[in-house]
């Protein structure tokens, strides 16, 4: 259902109409949303995450407990080619289902082609139409390409003009969702280049400074990977420390 249509229209003629009513170009006009453009900083993570795939093999560590490569690839190819499974991603009732999903994957290719079913992209939908694609897709292909990145001893990047932009906006966007575990403290993120936001609310706060990657990752729970300086009263550092963030 989902793969071919929305009500009774194919996806090929809902971006059509999205063209041709202007639609498409509005939401892709460079600063309406960091990240969902044309050019496709989700498209570039995409890219760089296959061929370091396809560099390191299927057995190489990632940053996901109990994931190699392989694993991380199905889990990829799954979200994006099996709307049933989207659930179990934020619902851990539901995480089951996934798993399943993810098992008959990996059971069912070898990991060149889940590589390959991962660069070639989506089908049309749930997210394969470009401002789609471009929005779902920018923090979750940032996140597992340095899962793959530092679990191998790669260092950090210094990330382009577009990608911070994009990642920076989810960071204000998605950020009070990913630290909600926190809530009665207060939480505030800042950069080297000044830039600041609340995710949090309250007293006392903890300030977390570090490039703007540096927090995506802290936040989405690779703290010991991140490039973070945390500070606050000692009570409040304690109880981050022992709060699970992200998803």
């Amino acid at each position: 259902m989902w793969r071919g249509a929305v009500g009774r229209r194919p996806a090929r003629e809902v971006r059509g109409i999205l063209e041709l009513s202007g639609a498409f170009d509005a939401l892709t006009r460079p600063g309406i949303l960091p990240g969902v453009s044309r050019d496709g900083v989700a498209h570039h993570e995409r890219i760089a995450l296959c061929d370091l795939f396809e560099r390191l093999g299927p057995d190489a560590p990632t940053l996901c407990e109990g994931w190699a490569t392989r694993d991380l690839a199905a889990h990829l190819v799954v979200r994006e080619s099996q709307p049933l499974a989207l659930p179990g991603d934020f619902l851990e009732p539901l995480h089951g289902i996934t798993a399943r999903f993810e098992q008959r994957t990996l059971e069912s290719n070898d990991f060149v082609d889940l590589v390959e079913r991962l660069r070639t992209g989506p089908p049309s939908l749930p997210l394969g139409l470009p401002v789609q694609r471009e929005f779902f897709n920018v923090h979750e292909f940032f996140v597992h390409h340095e899962d793959v990145r530092r679990a191998n001893g790669l260092r950090p990047r210094r990330l382009g003009p577009a990608l911070d932009a994009a990642l920076w906006w989810r960071l204000r966007a998605f950020g009070p969702y990913l630290v909600r575990n926190l809530r009665g403290l207060g939480v505030q993120v800042s950069t080297p280049d000044g830039r600041t936001a609340t995710l949090l609310p309250g007293r006392p706060q903890l300030q977390l400074s570090g490039a703007t990657g540096e927090l995506f990752m802290y936040v989405f729970n690779r703290r010991r990977s991140a490039r973070v300086r945390v500070d606050g009263p000692l009570d409040a550092i304690e109880r981050l420390e022992g709060t699970r963030l992200g998803v």
